[in-house]
Order: structure tokens, then C-alpha cells, then sequence
């Protein structure tokens, strides 16, 4: 090789060299770069990481210092609550879960009369021990042993009951004691002599009082026994002498010395009835009786006084009520004489109303409530509490010239105590006010529904009287019977409303102007021949007046309701113009409804009113299917769920009546069942229309329609006459 070529391949090989020399150094370039930012990202971590251990140490020193606080605080406040428990008087102890005292205060230890061993660290059984070995408590006729075990295992049950104890030194120690989640346990001993000293000379007190009120009521019983007997001999000697021929001066004697008697004897009554109560001697006696019969007998005893102050009594009882109860009647009597003598004595002009409903239970018996309301003075809202309390009057300038013992509420209130029920007062100032009573009173008859049957031999009716209450009263008992009223307060609006729709016409004997004989001859003198039914206070002279003739009955008002029930029915067909009675026109539509629910039944009653038609009502299936055969309707509306024998089998017994004799009458169903398919099966039974409660009065009126028989009244509600409210 030449010496050009060597040179030519050394200056190659030096610059092959130079070049890997230079690529050397820029891979050591950028690894220096590389390696400078490792270095300055973990200096830069380093910084943050020793930012957050400063901040670390820092929360570190911070939560040292605030448990530092908060234990200072602690201690602060535990010192200052056992402080507070130190300062109170009654005991107070801890003891932890195996029973064990863990502190108590002075008081609690205290109790131990400074004996050792009485620390923190002992055990509720060396409590005991102790208690019983050194004589601290009172045990009675318990032997130690006894009460200590009583007393252990009183402690380890989960919640003791709280145990009084009887110190050596008479003092009385309650322990409430109070065991923990873990079983840990908190125990005062709260001491409650004085309490106990107290209620003893309380106790004394009432048994003293007690003893003096007997000696009281015994002494008032005696008395008023020994008062009554010359006493009735006064009054009926004053009886005797009245009957005697007199002068009208001794005649005034007479009279004042009965009267007078039997005031004295009322206040008597009052005082020994009043001491029997206090003295737990009145006893009732409950047997049968008629409450209707009761409260009219009181209502005719206090007619006459009634009458003097040209007051009326009135009486509003219930006709869906029973009136065959189980009672005391004569303490119901008592009661209810109370009740209506005060209402008349503080009653000057108007009336007093005695109004009886009733809501019969499951068990036989119906809560009754009674009220009497009478316009009278009125009480002020303060004293209604008042008047019940013994010898209590309302004392104003109103009641002063009223007398009285004051005792006859305070024994009502009595009365109803002991028959189980209870007795209120309402009132407004110059109004009047209302006292009532509810009881319990059991059925006499529990199968008695009381129920009234509709009158059907009558349509409309007018009522004429000028006391408002008594049209009210008569008009709700009418309506009740399915019977259309009109209401007139005087005779002569009465014989401007007159027309020949009207059958019958209730009025009251005595009203202003034109009385109720003065009406009946009026009446008779146009022409009118409605029945007429006469109630009065005095039927004795209403017997005895020429008009008797032309009355279908008088009746003493107020009027039981049995017998108006019985007049109404007693009415004989009315005669036409011609002369023809009733029964010759054509006779309406005969309508039987089985329904056992008391309410569906007056509803339905109310649908119908205004028909002209008989309607009669069954109280389940098998009254039904008598009544068909008896009353014969034309048209038959059938309850489905009914006692005895439902709407389904009563409809296929009248079905069964029906063969041979080529009679159908048309049977509607009415029942709550309205699922899809029930009137399928309802009818399947024979029925043959079917109608949902609740029931549509348009319906029931086109099914009547539609069903009635062309021989028939029609049974469409009459055209309003004019001039007829």
C-alpha cells in the first residue's frame, strides 16, 4: 500500500474516530440534560415532602395542645359536677358491673354513721352485710338473712324497682337505682321523711274528717226521719181539714199550712237523700220499667205549676228508641223532678222540653240521653260547675227571689254517678238553659225494635198550635209515620189553608183567639170533614164541651206516643161528598220493601213521601214472605243480605206461593252487591229487577209506576195544592 493510501485510510479512520467522538459526547450532552432534571424533580419532591412532615409536626403539636385544653377542660367539669353532687342532700353513688362502688358523695356515705369500710372499692353485698350486722336500717319482722336476699335480688335484676328503707334513726331512705348498657350502675338514695310525716298527718286528717262527715250524715238521716213524721202528719191533717166545709179564709189557712208542709218536706227529702249518699247507704234497685210512663208521670206531677206560669211541657222521645228498660225508676224520677222543677222555676214565659234519644249497642242495652231545656234565665258561664256542688244556687240578682236547698243538682249528679253515666249543663243569659244526663240502661226486651209501623190509612195531616216547639215535635213524629204535614200556628190560618186533601187535623186546646173546639166547630160549620184529635192539658173540660161531638179523640198532652200511634190507626175510612167511604174509590197501590237496616228503611220511606201509595216495610226475609201473603202487594223491593232468611230464598219461597195461582208480582232487587255477575245470580233466583245501592230515588219511583195495576189509585206524587207549605 502506497504511503498516499495509508494516509488517505488513516485520515479516514481519524475522522470515523472524530465523528463517534462527537456522537459520544452529544449522548453524554443529553444524559447530563436528562440526568439534571431527575436531580431537579427529586429536589423539588424533597421540598414538598419536607413541607408536608413540617406540616404534620405541626397538626401533631396543634392536637397535643387542644387534648391538652380539652383534658384541662374535662377535668374542670368533673370536678365542678362531683362539686354538685357533693352539695346536694340525698345519696349518690356509682358502682361498676360487678357491683362495686366506684365514688359516692358525703351524703351517701353518711347514711353509714361514719363506719368504716363504707369506701370506694366495696361491694354492694358488703353493703348489705354491713347494713344489717350494724343495725343502719329498720327490717322489721324480716330476718336479715331475708332482707338482704330481697335486697340482692332487687339489685341484680335488669330494672330495679324503686325500694323505700327504714333508717335506725326513723328516717326513710328511697333507693332508685338504674343499671347501665354495661352493666354499670347509678344509685340515689333520695330522702323522703318529711314527705312521709306529711302524708300520715294527711292521712289522719282525712280519717278524722271522714269520721266527723259520717257522724254528720248519721245525725242528718236521723233528724230528717224524725222531722218527716210529724211532718206528714201535718200535711195530710191540712188535707183532711181542706175537704172539710170551710170559709174562704180557713179555706187560705188550709192551704198555706199544706203548702208550706210540703216545701218543708221537699227540703227534708233533699237533706236524706243527700246524707244516704255521703253515707254510701243509697242503694239502687234496679227492676223493668217503662221510661216513656216514667218521665210522663213526672211531667203530670208538675202540670199544675207549669200551668200557673202559663207554661207548656213538652216531651220529644225518640221513636226509634225503646221504652222497656232495666233501671231504678224511682231514682230516674228523682232525678228528672230535679231537673224539671228547676226548669220551671227559672223558666217565666215559653216552654221546657224534654227530648229522650237513644243508640242502642250490641250487648242489650242503648246509651239513653235525656235533656231537659227550658227558656229560662240562664247561667253565667262561670257558675254551670257551681250549681252542681252542695247547697249551691246561682247567687245574682237574677235567682234571689227563687228558693230552694240547693241540693236537688247535687244529688242528681249523685244519682246518675251511681247508675254509671253522667250529667252536664249548658246555658246562655236570658236564653235559657239545657241539663241533661246520659246512661246506660239495659233492654227489658232486647228483641224490642221500637220501630214504628207507617199509618197508612192516612195521607196528609195538618198540625195547629201555637207553641213552635210542639208543631216541630208533632211534625217530626208525623213525617216519621209516613204521614205529609202541613204546620199552622193559630185556628184561623188553620181554616184559611184548609182543603179536602187533609184527613186529619192535630190541634191543641188552648191558644189564643179561636181555640181548638172553637176550630172543630168551624170546621164542621164549612163543611171540612177531616178527622179531628183534640190534646190538652185539661181533657176533663174538653170532655165535657158540646164540640166533643164532633172530635175523633182528645188526648192528654204530652202524648204518650203509643197512644197517638193507636188513634192514628184507629181511624175510620173518611166519607166522600157522596157519601161513599174510601175503601168504595179505587184503592192505591200496595208497596212491601225488605230491608233489615233501620236506616235504608226511613231513607226509602223519605224516596216515597210524595207517592200515593201503602207502603209497609219487612225487617228480613221471612217477614217478608208473611207479609206477602198478608198484605199482598203489588210491587216487592227485596234487600238481598238480610237475617233469618236473605232476599234470594225469601223470593223463591213467594215464587213458589205464586204457582197455580197466576199471579207475578214484580220482585226488585236492592243490595250493595255490585260486581260483575252478582245480578246474574240474583236474578237467577226469580227476581226480576235489580237495583244497587246507593239506591236512586227515580228509579225506585219508575219501577212503582211501571208496576202498578190498572185498578189502582195511581201511584204518582200529587200536583202541590196552593197556597200549602
Amino acid at each position: 500500500m502506497s504511503l498516499a493510501n495509508k494516509l488517505a485510510e488513516e485520515r479516514r479512520g481519524r475522522l470515523a474516530a472524530e465523528r463517534l467522538l462527537e456522537q459520544k459526547q452529544a449522548e453524554l450532552h443529553a444524559a447530563n440534560q436528562k440526568l439534571g432534571k431527575h436531580a431537579r424533580a427529586l429536589s423539588d419532591e424533597i421540598v414538598v415532602t419536607r413541607a408536608k412532615v413540617q406540616t404534620a409536626l405541626d397538626e401533631n403539636q396543634r392536637v397535643k395542645s387542644d387534648l391538652h385544653v380539652a383534658n384541662e377542660k374535662v377535668q374542670v367539669a368533673e370536678r365542678r359536677l362531683w362539686h354538685s353532687i357533693e352539695t346536694i342532700q340525698d345519696g349518690f353513688a356509682f358502682f361498676d358491673d360487678s357491683g362495686r362502688m366506684i365514688a359516692a358523695n358525703r351524703a351517701y356515705i353518711s347514711v353509714f354513721d361514719g363506719l368504716d369500710g363504707i369506701e370506694p372499692g366495696i361491694s354492694y353485698v358488703e353493703i348489705l352485710q354491713l347494713a344489717t350486722e350494724e343495725g343502719i336500717v329498720n327490717i322489721g319482722d324480716q330476718t336479715p338473712a331475708a332482707w338482704r336476699e330481697d335486697m340482692l335480688d332487687r339489685w341484680q335484676s335488669q330494672t330495679p324497682e324503686p325500694v323505700v328503707i327504714r333508717l335506725w334513726s326513723g328516717e326513710y331512705i328511697k333507693l332508685i337505682d338504674q343499671r347501665g348498657h354495661d352493666g354499670d350502675v347509678v344509685s340515689l338514695a333520695l330522702n323522703i321523711t318529711s314527705t312521709i310525716r306529711y302524708e300520715k298527718r294527711l292521712k289522719e286528717a282525712r280519717a278524722r274528717a271522714e269520721a266527723a262527715n259520717r257522724a254528720k250524715s248519721s245525725f242528718l238521716a236521723n233528724m230528717s226521719h224524725e222531722i218527716r213524721t210529724p211532718m206528714n202528719g201535718v200535711v195530710g191533717m191540712a188535707d183532711l181539714l181542706k175537704e172539710t166545709d170551710l170559709t174562704e179564709e180557713q179555706q187560705l189557712y188550709a192551704d198555706t199550712i199544706k203548702n208550706s208542709g210540703e216545701a218543708l218536706l221537699v227540703i227534708i227529702n233533699d237533706v236524706l237523700d243527700y246524707s244516704k249518699i255521703e253515707a254510701e247507704k243509697l242503694v239502687l234497685h234496679p227492676e223493668p220499667f217503662d221510661l216513656e210512663k216514667c218521665i210522663l208521670e213526672v211531667i203530670m206531677l208538675m202540670q199544675p205549676k207549669a200551668r200557673d206560669q202559663g207554661l207548656e211541657i213538652l216531651l220529644d222521645y225518640d221513636l226509634f228508641l225503646p221504652t222497656q228498660f232495666i233501671g231504678d225508676p224511682g231514682r230516674l224520677r228523682q232525678v228528672l223532678t230535679n231537673l224539671m222543677g228547676n226548669a220551671i222555676k227559672f223558666t217565666q214565659k215559653g216552654h221546657v222540653m224534654i227530648r229522650v234519644t237513644g243508640v242502642r249497642d250490641d250487648d242489650g242495652a242503648a246509651q239513653v240521653h235525656v235533656t231537659v231545656e227550658g227558656t229560662g234565665i240562664g247561667i253565667p258561664e262561670g257558675k254551670i260547675k257551681h250549681i252542681f256542688g252542695e247547697f249551691n244556687q246561682v247567687d245574682d240578682e237574677h235567682n234571689r227571689r227563687y228558693e230552694g236547698t240547693g241540693l236537688g243538682l247535687a244529688i242528681s249528679q249523685q244519682l246518675i254517678g251511681l247508675m254509671g253515666g253522667d250529667i252536664w249543663a249548658d246555658s246562655t243569659i236570658d236564653v235559657g238553659s239545657t241539663f241533661g244526663f246520659r246512661i246506660s240502661l239495659p233492654l227489658a226486651d232486647p228483641s224490642d225494635s221500637a220501630e214504628p209501623e207507617r199509618a197508612s190509612n192516612i195521607r196528609r195531616a195538618m198540625i195547629v198550635d201555637s207553641q213552635d216547639a210542639t208543631r216541630i215535635v208533632l211534625q217530626k213524629q208525623m213525617e216519621l209515620l209516613g204521614i205529609e204535614t202541613i204546620t199552622c200556628a193559630a185556628a184561623a190560618e188553620a181554616l184559611a189553608r184548609m182543603d179536602a186533601g187533609i184527613d186529619l187535623v192535630v190541634t191543641a186546646h188552648q191558644m189564643p183567639g179561636m181555640n181548638g173546639l172553637d176550630l172543630a166547630e168551624a170546621l164542621d160549620a164549612a163543611g171540612h170533614t177531616a178527622r179531628i184529635i183534640l190534646l190538652s192539658s185539661n181533657t176533663g173540660a174538653a170532655e165535657q164541651h158540646p164540640a166533643r161531638r164532633l172530635l175523633h179523640a182528645v188526648l192528654q198532652r204530652p202524648v204518650p206516643r203509643r197512644d197517638l200511634i193507636a188513634q192514628l190507626r184507629s181511624l175510620p175510612p173518611r166519607c166522600d161528598a157522596d157519601g161513599l167511604t174510601a175503601d168504595a174509590a179505587p184503592r192505591r197501590m200496595r208497596v212491601l220493601a225488605a230491608e233489615d237496616n233501620r236506616t235504608n228503611r226511613l231513607v226509602f220511606s223519605k224516596m216515597l213521601k210524595t207517592m200515593d201509595i201503602d207502603l209497609t216495610f219487612a225487617k228480613n226475609g221471612q217477614e217478608a214472605v208473611e207479609q206477602y201473603q198478608s198484605f199482598m202487594p203489588d210491587i216487592v223491593f227485596m234487600d238481598i243480605s238480610m237475617p233469618l232468611m236473605d232476599g234470594k230464598a225469601a223470593t223463591r219461597r213467594i215464587r213458589q206461593i205464586e204457582q197455580g195461582s197466576g199471579r207475578h208480582v214484580p220482585i226488585v232487587a236492592m243490595t250493595a252487591h255490585a260486581m260483575e255477575g252478582d245480578d246474574a245470580g240474583i236474578l237467577a233466583a226469580g227476581l226480576d229487577h235489580y237495583l244497587t245501592k246507593p239506591l236512586r230515588k227515580a228509579a225506585i219511583q219508575a219501577h212503582i209506576v211501571a208496576a202498578c195495576p190498572a185498578q189502582v189509585h195511581p201511584p204518582a206524587p200529587p200536583p202541590p195544592v196552593a197556597g200549602v207549605g
